[in-house]
């Protein structure tokens, strides 16, 4: 899935309620200019995809495009949307590996006969038991998991990567679309300085209260501003408020079918330099497949 320049702006592709991944998140971001990477100047939002390590999809390789002023600068990252098992592919696309699992390798063999593995059970409990998980997130997701749909939590490594990104961007002021028990709005909120926002849109009032509950444990209260509602209309009233063009960051996991609708107002409230990130952009890998419209 790829975000298209245009003289107007951008234009998604492929950006339909089907099409969206339980187990990786999107980034839009690029760079005007590659000279200063510690504070770039950025233009038209690009996207790339980033690891959520959980769930059954294949492992997948993505390609971070910076824009310049006449040319582009490709940088490919291998990044891993991770699982057990995987379906749909050549069966000459699968060949044994190192690890416990098998390997994926690209049926273009223009991009060199690249080997990603998939990810066994026990390296997925590596990866997790060296993740830095705050006590009170382990809390909440602990808490969480006895809860029904317990399945829409972010995973500890993903909540990892967002705090990561909200701090290498430095973001002072965020946005969270879909909270759920808040565990990832949690992990920004840490990790945001004592006089940042987040704005954190759900309309469930039950996980709400649990959301809550935890910003106040763990003293991150002052900087969660709650909004109970759908958040299109959330996010309508930021902009005419004159919020546009203010934040920093952008989550999204929430209803897939109005991803297109979210996307299109936080273009309007992040500003020129700042991140969205949307969960959930393959979709169980219903994006690669062409029976699917």
């Amino acid at each position: 899935m790829l975000l298209e320049p245009g003289a107007g702006g951008t234009r998604g592709t492929s950006i339909k309620g089907q099409n969206f991944s339980r187990t990786a998140a999107a980034v839009v971001f690029t760079y005007s200019s590659m000279a200063n990477l510690a504070h770039p100047r950025w233009a038209t939002p690009l996207l790339i995809f980033g690891p959520r390590l959980t769930g059954c999809n294949l492992p997948l390789q993505c390609k971070v495009v910076f824009r310049t002023s006449e040319r582009f600068v490709h940088v490919r990252s291998a990044i891993t949307a991770l699982g057990r098992r995987f379906r749909g592919w050549k069966s000459n696309s699968v060949q044994g590996g190192c690890c416990d699992g098998a390997s994926v390798v690209a049926s273009d063999d223009k991009y060199g006969n690249k080997h990603i593995i998939s990810v066994t059970t026990r390296l997925y409990d590596y990866l997790l038991t060296n993740v830095r998980e705050p006590e009170i997130l382990r809390e909440l997701r602990e808490e969480t998991a006895t809860m029904r749909g317990s399945q829409m939590q972010v995973s500890p490594d993903q909540a990892q990567f967002l705090a990561m990104l909200v701090q290498i961007v430095g973001a002072e002021k965020c946005i969270e679309v879909g909270v759920y028990t808040g565990y990832s709005s949690l992990a920004i909120a840490l990790v945001l300085p004592d006089s940042g926002r987040l704005v954190a849109c759900e309309k469930d009032t039950a996980c709400l209260e649990v959301a809550k509950r935890y910003y106040d444990q763990a003293g991150v209260s002052h900087k969660v501003d709650v909004k109970h509602g759908l958040a299109a209309d959330a996010l309508k009233s930021m902009i005419q408020m004159g919020e546009t063009c203010s934040y920093d960051f952008a989550f999204v996991d929430a209803e897939k079918r109005m991803y297109q609708e979210y996307f299109d107002l936080l273009l309007q409230l992040v500003r020129v330099g700042g991140l969205i990130v949307i969960d959930n952009v393959l979709w169980h890998g219903k994006v690669a497949n062409p029976l699917v419209t």
